[in-house]
């Protein structure tokens, strides 16, 4: 790297140090020079380099120096601090310089920017700084107890990228400037678990209409880094590399009813859902699938979870939905059987007779919403606990009154059943009774002919040829609460 001659006249120190005071930052006689000289450096590598484009003197130690100062005037720096993007090394050189005791590493992707500040740091004789010459995302695991940033990027996606980072307790400080509302409330909606909003700090450059801000956010949860520690320590963590891995092949009849059916066992695809049924049913979950890149089971978790870490092809045989996010193997229990002698208990009973494992999810997520007592699962229905059914249920088939039932061609005539048929009387004109099943026919075939006679149905356009089975289902569980 070549330097280049300085444009212009240039200043000298003294003024540096007069326009520094003028803003309120006093610096000793050998830190303003070492401001001073990192700015004469700036000045050479600028034009060959491009590191700023702001050339007048007084804008440059305003809107450069003394705006990478200020925030160790606002807020104590925490320490390590790492500064995202630096580029010429603003904030950090400035606030290594001003702030000498804090430890500073400077995060900068592109080679001519990481040469500049490797030969300004050692130019300067800084001692207890580095560069770290790469992009910084989830997989960076450098600790720090501190970030800060002057990207332009939004909050939300800086908290998500140093989360393999910033230690719990941390502090994410961002250079922000005044209209940022919308970045600080949509990083508490994503992550409300893992920051919290600890400052915002409204200013104005020292003589200047330039707005600016000083958001910060602490670190709630545990880096990555450390729950992989604790899971390792337990001997918890079990690599699969292999298609031959008898794990592998386990979960891979998982997608499968009938290896559900002989495992007992379940998985649960999609972030959502994956950590909704952590929360719910936590002593059902068995292990974290993941591939080998992805973060460790989330903090709040079982103790007792086995985290399974694939090589990214078994990773994705399993993925079948795509989410590209870790999966859950739960415990699923033995439904008990209903058989007609036992009657209903209070309320709605629900029949599925549906072949479709979605329209079986479909239909218990509604049932569980509009609270029916029990859910009869019959011989035609696809398993309630197929990855379709899971998916399309949400989850809430872990926690839904499931029985199993005999063939609806063994349901006789003689229980207080309430059949769905478009050839049945209207739903609006029907009183339910205070306990009942309701039955929907399977998908194609319908109702048997025993049960269309007392049958009700939803009034639909005549152009239509029926409703879905699982719609009118939810309609009438509607219905039937609201007659309640």
């Amino acid at each position: 790297m070549r330097p280049h001659k300085s444009f212009g006249a240039e200043p000298d120190a003294a003024q540096l140090s007069r326009l520094l005071s003028a803003s309120g930052i006093l610096l000793p006689q050998a830190q303003a020079a070492r401001l001073w000289k990192y700015h004469l450096l700036l000045r050479q590598y600028n034009k060959e380099l491009n590191l700023t484009r702001i050339h007048n003197f007084a804008n440059m130690v305003r809107k450069l120096y003394v705006d990478s100062i200020i925030p160790g005037k606002i807020i104590e720096l925490p320490s390590p601090l790492m500064d995202i993007g630096s580029g010429p090394g603003m904030p950090g050189i400035p606030l290594k310089i001003a702030f000498p005791d804090i430890e500073i590493i400077l995060a900068e992707s592109r080679q001519n920017r990481v040469e500049f500040l490797q030969a300004a740091i050692a130019e300067l004789k800084l001692s207890k700084i580095s560069v770290f010459g790469h992009s910084v995302n989830v997989s960076t695991e450098i600790p720090v107890n501190g970030i800060i940033t002057r990207a332009v990027e939004a909050i939300a996606a800086t908290l998500e990228r140093i989360s393999g980072t910033l230690s719990r307790g941390g502090l994410a400080i961002f250079m922000k400037g005044p209209r940022c509302e919308e970045e600080i409330q949509e990083a508490l909606a994503r992550l409300p678990d893992r920051y919290r909003l600890k400052g915002d700090h409204h200013y104005r450059l020292p003589d200047s209409a330039d707005e600016r801000r000083l958001v910060v956010f602490e670190r709630l949860d545990c880096p990555p880094r450390l729950r992989r520690a604790e899971f390792e320590k337990a001997n918890l963590v079990k690599t699969i590399e292999s298609e031959n891995n008898e794990t592998f092949r386990e979960l891979k009849k998982l997608l499968t009813p009938r290896g559900i059916r002989k495992q007992m066992q379940a998985l649960v695809f999609g972030q959502k859902q994956v950590l909704e049924t952590v929360a719910r049913n936590p002593g059902d979950c068995i292990a974290w699938i993941g591939r080998g890149d992805q973060n460790p089971p989330p903090e709040d978790g079982p103790t007792h979870l086995t985290w399974y870490r694939l090589a990214a092809q078994l990773f994705d045989t399993l993925d079948i939905f795509g989410t590209s996010s870790p999966m859950l193997l739960v415990r699923i229990k033995e439904m008990p059987k209903w058989s007609p002698s036992q009657g209903f208990a209070t309320g709605c009973t629900l029949f599925i007779p549906f072949q479709d494992p979605e329209n079986v999810g479909a239909v218990i997520r509604s049932a569980v919403a509009f609270g029916v007592s029990a859910i009869v699962v019959l011989a035609e229905a696809a398993n309630p606990y197929h990855p379709k059914s899971v998916r399309a249920s949400a989850a809430t088939v872990f926690g839904a009154p499931l029985f199993e039932g005999p063939s609806i061609g063994e349901l006789p005539e003689d229980l207080p059943i309430v059949a769905l048929s478009k050839e049945g009387k209207k739903i609006s004109r029907f009183e339910f009774p205070a306990s009942f099943g309701l039955l929907p026919g399977i998908e194609g075939p319908g109702l048997p002919e025993k049960f269309r006679k007392d049958a009700i149905s939803i009034p639909i356009c005549a152009g239509v040829e029926s409703l879905n089975g699982v719609v009118a289902t939810a309609i009438a569980l509607f219905q039937w609460a609201e007659s309640r």
